[in-house]
Formats: C-alpha cells, structure tokens, sequence
C-alpha cells in the first residue's frame, strides 16, 4: 500500500506565500515523476507543475516564474513553494506521484488528498 499525505494549504492574501508538501510512503521501491495539479470550482483539474526522478521540471504558462516545485528523493517528498500568489491561483492543490511498488514492480499513480488555497483579494 502506498499513500500521499499533503499539507501546508491554506488562506493567503494576494500576494503572499504558500509552500505545499507531499510526502509518500508505504511499498515503495522507486518514485519517477511527481507533480502537482489543482482544481478551481466549475473547472476541470490542470497540471501546475511536475518534476522528473533527476530533477527537470516544467511548469503551466500561468505560473511561470511564480511557483518552484522541487522535490526531496531521499524523503520520497515532493514541494511547491507558491509566491506572489494570486485570487485566480483559488482551488484544490493535488500531488501526483508515478510510484514503482515493491511488490509487483509496476509502475502506478496515486494522489494525495488535496489541499485547499484559498488566495483572498
């Protein structure tokens, strides 16, 4: 069994700072992309940011320059340190991890349990 467990979201003012974490654990025997998707109300879910096993990353045109992932592969730990955070940057933040089970050796995809941000005007 493999888990995701986020935390650091919450309410900012526009303009602030926020750093989500997503740390995995269970039967894990190696971890390749991680990443980090969100959804606004009335809208479908979108890829913010993601991170290979050795380190590339690529980023959604609207947060560019804003938003740094990075991850901690020692800790099985993915980030994302939001700045100068936006009211349209609102929705559910969700870490994605493209894990490798000990067990079976196949690769499969988990979630975290999504986080709230709320960025107020």
């Amino acid at each position: 069994q493999v888990q995701l467990v986020e935390s650091g979201g919450g309410l900012v003012q526009a303009g602030g700072s926020l750093r989500l974490s997503c740390a995995a654990s269970g039967n894990i025997f190696s971890i390749n992309a991680m990443g980090w998707y969100r959804q606004a109300p009335g809208k479908q879910r979108e890829l913010v940011a993601a991170i290979t096993s050795g380190g590339n990353t690529n980023y959604a045109d609207s947060v560019k320059g804003r938003f740094t992932i990075s991850r901690d592969n020692a800790k099985n730990t993915v980030y994302l340190q939001m700045n100068s955070l936006k009211p349209e940057d609102t929705a559910v933040y969700y870490c994605n991890a493209h894990i490798l089970v000990v067990t079976t050796q196949y690769e499969y995809t988990y979630w975290g349990q999504g986080s709230q941000v709320t960025v107020s005007s």
